[in-house]
């Protein structure tokens, strides 16, 4: 059965000015499960409408009360995590174990933020003026559109959403296009929640039709975008138009460095965990394994044969480690790829094709890859790929290591695998990324800032910096006592 979605806007579900669906395939099935809203420019100003009427009432209600009402939206989350997570699945392909992981999880952001709302402090500025009062207060911006990739769409916009929303700000949503209906489906739980009418709205379609004039509108005040650096630089060539503030939260091509010295277990599974997991579709990949020379090949092959026994198939079993890619193209690109490495004269030793076995299915699934001889300055290492491929690159020595962690034009985050104290702190402070896990990989939480280095972004994500990407500051002078010195100097 087939089901249609219609955009949200100003607490209602309405169909698409165009009268036009575009169909959502199951990435694993290959089947047309859902027709989503095909928006245009007329939607995104009704959108953006809703949100800047809706703004005077929401930034004059009290941050108790918003945090409140995040709070209760964090427990409308966690009620309905697990039917967020099979649409996520149905949607992106990706694990039911993670994605449904995922929507639980991210309640805590929607209950972090409920509790920070009223706690966005000014000061009271001790200025070197006589009989003057000095002191800074925050305050929201307006309307702020949000971008969100089809990799994780619930979780990626809730590192950006409840932030806005305790600041005080209105948000229109544009999802990816390939993953729509789990933002849908959460746009529900506003009502229930009980948030004004227009706080929240959310408008489908592509990046010509939708994104575009929603960053160009000149009521939005802000955008906040996760995706591509090639994306992501324009989104940030048009929002310096109009003097837009962005967040964006763009790609990786991030070094994970094991050193001898490390536990080497702990570190195969740290490998694994950042390549193949999610089939390699996340921004903070570990897809770049930078080994010491002298443990090379013995940990490459404990590598080799712990991706060897990856259950590759449907990912709605629990048995599933690695699912299909999301999109057709994304697929391709990955393949594509695949032969761009190999005729640089890197060495593949695991993988490299498309899995064809029990539990293919609709086909768009690539076995766990690996490619040796890979020298730092190959495409297949400087480029994002963004599937389950992975690049193993020798280091001589610890400096030798950070150069070529380094010398890349991203920066989002690094993993460094030591048993030494004193190196993991040197490694911590040389790396050039907004993350760097030691001795793990992949972990997040919602009270910790993420964010890029270089082209993998600007701006902070989670944590309480976030919420100040979301407001303006404003300075306010109060003079004590009558002035009536030269008025036509400084004061």
């Amino acid at each position: 059965m087939t089901t249609r979605y219609n955009h949200y806007i100003g607490g209602e579900f309405t169909p698409p000015a165009s009268g036009k669906y575009f169909d959502s395939t199951n990435p694993y099935t290959g089947e047309v499960w859902a027709q989503i809203a095909e928006g245009n420019s007329e939607d995104v100003d009704r959108a953006v409408s809703a949100a800047r009427s809706a703004f005077g009432e929401w930034k004059r209600m009290t941050p108790t009360a918003r945090g409140k009402l995040l709070t209760r939206l964090a427990e409308l989350i966690e009620e309905n995590s697990a039917h967020l997570g099979e649409i996520e699945v149905r949607d992106n392909g990706k694990l039911y174990e993670e994605m449904s992981g995922q929507t639980r999880y991210m309640a805590e952001w929607y209950r972090y933020y409920g509790g920070l709302a009223d706690k966005v402090e000014g000061a009271v500025i001790p200025t070197d003026k006589a009989n003057t009062l000095n002191y800074t207060r925050y305050e929201p911006l307006s309307v702020v559109a949000m971008i969100t990739p089809w990799n994780s769409p619930l979780l990626l916009l809730s590192w950006k959403l409840p932030a806005a929303l305790a600041a005080g700000n209105t948000v229109v949503v544009k999802p990816s296009e390939f993953t729509s209906a789990s933002t849908l489906e959460f746009a529900k739980l506003f009502d229930e929640a009980g948030f004004p009418t227009g706080v929240f709205n959310v408008v489908t379609g592509d990046g010509r039709n939708v994104g575009a004039p929603l960053v160009a509108h000149p009521d939005v005040a802000k955008i906040a975008f996760t995706g591509s650096d090639v994306a992501g630089a324009a989104i940030n060539a048009a929002a310096a138009k109009d003097f837009k503030p962005v967040t964006l939260e763009l790609g990786g091509k991030s070094p994970n460095i094991v050193f001898a010295d490390a536990d080497l277990d702990a570190a195969v599974s740290g490998v694994i965990s950042g390549i193949f997991a999610a089939s390699g579709q996340t921004c903070i990949a570990g897809s770049r394994l930078l080994v010491e020379e002298s443990i090379h090949d013995e940990f490459v092959q404990r590598v080799i044969d712990m991706a060897r026994t990856a259950k590759i198939g449907d990912p709605m079993s629990r048995e599933t480690q690695v699912g299909p890619v999301t999109t057709p193209a994304q697929f391709q690109k990955v393949l594509d790829y695949i032969d761009i490495a190999k005729s640089e004269g890197a060495t593949p030793v695991l993988g490299g094709k498309p899995y064809e076995g029990e539990g293919s299915s609709g086909g768009q699934m690539v076995e766990p890859t690996i490619f040796t001889d890979v020298d730092n300055s190959m495409r297949i290492a400087q480029e994002e790929v963004f599937g389950p491929v992975l690049s193993v690159i020798k280091f001589t020595d610890e400096e030798d290591a950070v150069r070529i962690a380094n010398d890349i034009d991203f920066g989002l985050a690094a993993g460094v695998w030591t048993s030494d104290i004193g190196r993991a702190i040197r490694m911590t402070e040389e790396l050039e990324a907004g993350t760097v896990w030691v001795n793990t990989y992949r972990s997040v939480s919602f009270t910790s800032p993420f964010g890029g280095y270089k082209r993998s972004g600007i701006g902070r994500e989670s944590g309480s910096e976030a919420i100040k990407e979301f407001l303006q500051t404003k300075s306010v002078w109060i003079s004590t006592s009558p002035h009536r010195g030269n008025p036509f100097v400084l004061r």
